[in-house]
């Protein structure tokens, strides 16, 4: 039987993280992204439902709290709730952590990578 890889919190912030970024439609690794953030984050308002970060990371509910928690800790998400329903959305250091962690998380976890985009193409910054 064949085994999958583990999945810890990194693996799983940086699904959400860049799945967040991607939703937000930049170019992550552009020039003077960090003076255009502010700008970029309140104009595009982008954020997903707890239950779409649930079917990102493919986890059960209690995983997907406390990824989420993590990442709200760190300061790298929001969490607010909007008709009853939980949005998050990145912050400014949220996408300054994944822009600069990225290839650390590609070289780590190739394998997990492969695996969870192995249906759909991953952000064009996560291809090889």
């Amino acid at each position: 039987m064949p085994s999958r890889p583990y999945k810890d919190f990194v693996i799983y912030g940086c699904f959400v993280l860049n799945r967040l970024v991607a939703e937000l439609d930049i170019d992550l690794n552009q020039p003077d992204l960090e003076s255009k953030l502010d700008a970029l984050l309140r104009d595009r308002g982008s954020s997903l439902s707890k239950e779409e970060m649930k079917r990102e990371i493919r986890s059960n509910h209690v995983m997907t709290n406390k990824v989420i928690d993590a990442l709200a800790k760190d300061g790298l998400v929001t969490l607010s709730q909007e008709e009853g329903r939980y949005q998050i959305a990145i912050t400014k250091a949220g996408v300054l952590h994944i822009r600069k962690y990225n290839e650390f998380y590609r070289r780590i976890y190739l394998e997990q990578i492969r695996a969870h985009y192995r249906y759909r193409p991953a952000p064009f910054w996560l291809r090889e």
